[in-house]
């Protein structure tokens, strides 16, 4: 098939960066992100560059290049299904609240949805693309779904999962690591994934293209992240231990990754791993283990995430028990909000829960990050307010204060928290000796005052 139009379901942190990429390096293809949010859409198309809804360094730029001459964000989703060739599905899938598998599984409304949304409005053959994060098996349900088409239209359903990490998002799409593309195994599943291919071929080296199947595409995208998390995990353990021994994380992690088996990525201290991905699929992969029976399996993986709960509380009562022991005031400054540099993306960012700790505790805290607003903040403490049920809840906002610029919130607290690894912050070690600060990113030189993991 001659891929002519392309059309994205998903206007989010993997659907615009993905799409603006292809639009920059293939500008002969038209590109259309489509959201049921118009607000995000309207976003994306503001003059303001500033305004758009993902900030990723050097997004502007191709957003810049691309925007209304290939590449168009737009709320006519039928539209942009009846005139593209290849429509990817970049939706989010959340875990599940209710139902069986609340909690661990994945909620898939937002994909079958998508999927009944591309049977409702094709006019001819489509190759229609897993982008978001899926169970194993999604795509026998994306099948079964668009077979209902009134059309009565062919799919083929391929599995080419994100690897990208949040803040490198943009050169992660220029350099790959690798691209997966899974695919079925009969002639027109091959050459859908031929398709696809060559697209990737445009800007990515063929030896780093994988075509596989589609199940161990899907498995594929899980696994690599819970083992990512599952290091993360394991060097926050270890500072636990390093704490009560004397020994130092930074001079562990550092031996550790000297041996070339286990290599130095992910093995940096730090308050947890957040973002969207991680716990949300190492839960789903908790799931998927339970429901075939391997228990063993389930329980390893589940306690990747229970480490990482273990980390943030850890560091709360240590904040805690610094103010006791020395009769200080319970305010702190809480410097970063998103899970990591770079991104404004603050979805479950150890911030959120290390703050909330705090809050529940009775503290006053400033909080202040430079591309985190203060309504997704505030959106951020809400939710973990209604989830956990808090009793007087309304005592838990009156105790926040959220700060333009890192010097308001310097004059407001004697104990300043680094919890996310900004570099403006990285100045705090040469003008901050009045202040007590609790560094969990390891930014900063130890000194007096300054404690680090």
């Amino acid at each position: 098939m001659k891929v002519e139009k392309i059309c994205c379901i998903g206007a989010g942190y993997v659907g615009g960066p993905t799409m603006a990429v292809i639009a920059l390096k293939w500008p002969e293809i038209n590109v259309t992100v489509v959201d049921i949010d118009d607000d995000k859409i309207d976003m994306w198309n503001s003059d303001d560059l500033s305004q758009i809804p993902v900030y990723e360094p050097g997004l502007k730029d191709i957003i810049k290049q691309t925007r209304n001459k290939n590449l168009f964000f737009s709320k006519n989703i039928e539209k942009a299904i009846d005139e593209s060739q290849m429509i990817f599905m970049a939706v989010n899938t959340p875990t599940k609240q209710t139902g069986k598998g609340a909690g661990m599984a994945s909620d898939l409304t937002y994909i079958e949805n998508s999927a009944r949304t591309i049977a409702s409005f094709a006019n001819s053959h489509k190759i229609v693309i897993e982008k978001s994060t899926l169970p194993v098996r999604t795509a026998e349900k994306i099948k079964e779904i668009l077979s209902e088409s009134k059309n009565k239209f062919t799919f083929e359903v391929l599995s080419n999962p994100e690897f990208l990490a949040e803040g490198t998002a943009i050169q992660d799409l220029f350099k790959s690591d690798r691209v997966l593309i899974g695919g079925e195994s009969t002639k027109t599943g091959q050459e859908a994934v031929q398709s696809l291919v060559e697209i990737y071929e445009r800007w990515i080296p063929k030896t780093k293209i994988l075509t596989v199947n589609v199940w161990s595409a899907e498995l594929s995208k899980l696994a690599s992240n819970a083992m990512l998390a599952q290091r993360i995990s394991s060097i926050n353990a270890l500072s636990a231990l390093c704490e009560v021994t004397g020994a130092k994380i930074d001079e562990v992690s550092n031996a550790i990754g000297y041996d070339h088996r286990i290599g130095d990525k992910f093995l940096k201290a730090s308050p947890g791993f957040g973002g969207s991905c991680f716990k949300k699929d190492i839960l789903n992969l908790v799931y998927l283990c339970q429901f075939y029976g391997l228990d063993e399996v389930a329980e390893f993986w589940l306690h990747v995430v229970k480490i990482n709960d273990f980390q943030r509380e850890r560091l709360a009562k240590k904040i805690d028990n610094y103010v006791s022991a020395n009769n200080l005031n319970k305010e702190v400054g809480v410097l970063g909000w998103a899970f990591k540099k770079d991104t404004n993306d603050s979805r479950e960012s150890s911030s959120i829960h290390i703050t909330y700790s705090l809050l529940e505790k009775g503290y006053k805290v400033n909080i202040y990050d430079p591309k985190v607003s203060k309504n997704r903040i505030m959106e951020d403490i809400n939710e973990v307010r209604n989830f956990k049920k808090t009793i007087n809840p309304d005592s838990i906002i009156d105790n926040i204060i959220i700060h333009n610029s890192i010097k308001d919130l310097e004059n407001s607290s004697l104990v300043l928290i680094v919890l996310t690894e900004w570099d403006e912050f990285k100045d705090l070690n040469k003008s901050k000796e009045d202040k007590i600060i609790f560094d969990f990113r390891n930014i900063l030189e130890e000194k007096e005052n300054i404690y680090r993991l």
